[in-house]
């Protein structure tokens, strides 16, 4: 072989060689882009991807009907995918305004019963709902209270055999469709008398208090917790923040803290009570706060039901009536005293109530 073929065969034979590395050289630039995207795409995707702190919204529609109960609380939760929550059943003789407004929106059981506290005004018709439709689940904070109406409660979720659980915060509920109800209160140790002012009581300190979210929509159910209920949440970092608040123990002044609003964020309040109710609820001075920090209101007592219906992003409130009177003004004026008590504990038990 001539020593000028052997010298083109090397040069052909290292060209080839440049070529093909950079031709790797360009793949791996390429699958480097690729994979980069892929991450990106894929943490984006993260954000919105169903888990058990942010379940994926199906679209479907959500409803929360605060009831028309007079001096009291009753909430019915429709979730997306079917299942029915009962928040309270309002004062004795509620429970038919509960099973009327379950028939109205073809809800033929409940799977989960939450009582927030043991005063009569808040579980006086839970009994009847029991005896009446099938309950599986009944949530309570199992605080202590010697009342007739706690035992009948507890009664007929014996007679029925619904499971029966203790509220513990951090609790969580699945509603299907990516609706989630958690609990937030009460948070151990128990409220005592001498933690609380004078003329509060330990089953509203207690109240069981949850927390609803279906896509960018929440709801803060407050049971008739106050303020000494509010800033515990607060100082333990509970997540208070929430579109729409049910406002504690009925608009009392004691309750719905200045404080308490402000770390809220709450855009819409509404206050369950009764027409000419005798504790002067709400109370002039908490309306005054909720309208200093631009929240919206609604009263049961002067616009009857209040629904409020959401698919997972934003939310629509519809009320049964027109509002029959002024909603910001209140029952009890600036600086009053309201008239202590509560509809609950009227009727003593024969027997200390415990045991359960």
């Amino acid at each position: 072989m001539r020593p000028e073929q052997s010298r083109g065969r090397s040069n052909a034979q290292n060209q080839l060689a440049q070529n093909g590395r950079r031709i790797l050289f360009a793949a791996s630039i390429i699958a480097l882009v690729l994979l980069i995207t892929a991450l990106l795409l894929s943490g984006c995707g993260k954000k919105s991807e169903p888990t058990a702190e942010n379940p994926q919204p199906s679209g479907d529609e959500l409803q929360v009907h605060v009831l028309d109960v007079g001096q009291g609380d009753s909430i019915l939760i429709i979730a997306p995918g079917g299942k029915s929550v009962l928040v309270d059943a309002g004062v004795p003789g509620s429970g038919k305004i509960v099973l009327d407004a379950m028939k109205r929106y073809n809800v033929d059981h409940i799977d989960l019963m939450v009582a927030t506290h043991a005063h009569a005004d808040h579980i006086g018709g839970a009994d009847e709902v029991l005896l009446h439709t099938k309950v599986s689940t009944v949530l309570d904070s199992k605080v202590p209270n010697a009342t007739k109406n706690y035992e009948d409660f507890l009664a007929a979720i014996d007679k029925t055999g619904a499971k029966y659980i203790a509220a513990s915060p951090g609790q969580k509920f699945d509603l299907g469709g990516g609706a989630q109800l958690t609990v937030l209160a009460p948070i151990q140790p128990f409220f005592t008398k001498d933690q609380l002012r004078s003329g509060a009581n330990e089953p509203n300190a207690n109240s069981v208090v949850t927390r609803l979210d279906y896509g960018d929509f929440s709801m803060l159910l407050t049971g008739d917790a106050e303020a000494e209920t509010e800033a515990r949440l607060m100082t333990t970092g509970a997540n208070i923040k929430a579109k729409v608040l049910k406002v504690g123990h009925h608009g009392s002044r004691y309750a719905s803290s200045e404080s308490f609003l402000k770390q809220g964020g709450f855009e819409a309040a509404v206050i369950s009570d009764g027409a000419d109710n005798r504790y002067g609820h709400p109370s002039q001075d908490t309306l005054d706060r909720f309208k200093s920090t631009g929240i919206k209101l609604y009263r049961t007592d002067l616009e009857g039901e209040i629904t409020i219906t959401t698919r997972g992003h934003g939310y629509e409130i519809k009320t049964e009536r027109a509002a029959s009177g002024d909603l910001w003004a209140g029952r009890t004026p600036p600086g009053r005293e309201e008239t202590a008590g509560d509809e609950s504990v009227t009727r003593k038990s024969k027997r200390a109530a415990g045991g359960r």
